[in-house]
């Protein structure tokens, strides 16, 4: 049975394991819809809270910060097809915001998926493979409505249907769940293991007062300085504050790369790196066993810095799935400790005191068995 969560309670319940698998910044996108006459489906999946501008029109009518379909539907539903923004994802729960949506606001939603590879032509609403994840659910005016599955989904999906019974609208949708990884058979391929893309997830941290944690393994640099993870200031003698990332998969490092992108005035100053191998989810970031990788590295502003093993090739993020590139004239690359042929599954960051990374990227060899 679908469980409703209390919204205060989304990130206590999803924060820890889970990742918006359609968000727009991890490059969910919107493949069909049936109708957006006053406002753009596109809408649905913006990172930002919806917002609100009462007494503006256009040419549609009032404009509103979500998707909103005409009145007096002949079909049974509207209904919008989302691609997500990694390979396939298994769903634990979604999230339905009404936010601004008063006496316009959809009834009554469902949510179907299905799964489609990459190559394939993109999925039509009438496709039989179509799986209901989400039975029908009654949708209240002006509040976020989050739900949880009773178990999460056993299948991997790469297409959700979002159907709105039978008009109206909605200003953001959310699809919690956990990526999905799809290995190539090459055990020397370089991979960035902590990128989303990769099943990389940031499991636990300090604080996350101004941008958040899973900010640091999106896809490609920031857009912004709200496009990464900032803490607050910090005011006490040795503060520092620190973030644990899940690899992909157990993984032997070769190097790793820190971006502070468009944190110029609020970059941390230091930055340290550990690793540990560990069969938890979420291992104590206080733990004994962390091992160091990267002694304390004088961080720059707006500015990527490479670490390399001594005498290897640092290894550059190339593109959007977390790939690398070798690159031998990167300047000023500082030195990883020399770990040998440890294999790890956890790393923590700890900036020193406090601040703001934009990206952290963490490249080695994928380890099966």
């Amino acid at each position: 049975m679908v469980t409703r969560i209390d919204a205060d309670k989304t990130n206590e319940v999803f924060g820890s394991h889970c990742i918006d698998l359609v968000s727009a910044s991890l490059g969910g996108k919107i493949v069909a819809v049936s109708d957006e006459w006053f406002a753009s489906a596109e809408n649905l999946l913006t990172v930002a809270p919806p917002i609100r501008k009462p007494g503006y029109f256009v040419h549609s009518g009032a404009w509103y910060d979500g998707w909103e379909t005409r009145r007096h539907n002949p079909e049974p539903e509207d209904w919008v097809i989302v691609q997500l923004g990694v390979n396939s994802g298994r769903i634990f729960g979604f999230e339905i915001d009404t936010a601004h949506f008063n006496g316009n606001h959809a009834p009554e939603i469902t949510v179907e998926a299905l799964f489609t590879p990459p190559s394939s032509p993109q999925p039509t609403p009438t496709d039989p493979r179509w799986t209901t994840i989400l039975p029908i659910q009654e949708c209240g005016p002006s509040q976020r409505h989050v739900y949880l599955l009773p178990t999460p989904t056993e299948n991997a999906y790469s297409h959700v249907k979002l159907n709105m019974i039978p008009d109206g609208g909605i200003a953001r949708f959310r699809v919690y769940g956990q990526a999905v990884p799809v290995f190539s058979g090459d055990a020397e391929e370089i991979l960035d293991m902590a990128h989303v893309s990769n099943g990389g997830l940031v499991v636990s941290c300090s604080d996350q007062h101004f941008g958040r944690k899973d900010n640091l393994l999106q896809p490609g640099r920031g857009r912004d300085m709200g496009d990464g993870w900032e803490t607050k200031r910090s005011r006490e003698k040795g503060h520092v504050d620190w973030v644990v990332v899940k690899l992909g998969a157990p993984t032997k490092i070769t190097s790793i790369t820190i971006d502070t992108a468009h944190f110029r005035g609020n970059f941390p100053q230091y930055v340290t790196l550990h690793a540990l191998n560990h069969s938890s989810h979420t291992p104590s970031a206080t733990a004994e066993s962390w091992l160091p990788v990267l002694t304390p590295a004088k961080c720059k502003p707006d500015y990527e810095h490479h670490f390399g093993l001594p005498g290897q090739d640092v290894y550059m993020p190339t593109n959007g799935v977390g790939g690398a590139d070798v690159s031998n004239g990167v300047e000023e690359v500082a030195k990883l400790e020399d770990v040998g042929e440890e294999v790890v599954t956890h790393v923590k960051m700890t900036i020193i005191p406090d601040g703001g990374v934009s990206r952290l990227r963490v490249f080695g060899r994928r380890v099966v068995g």
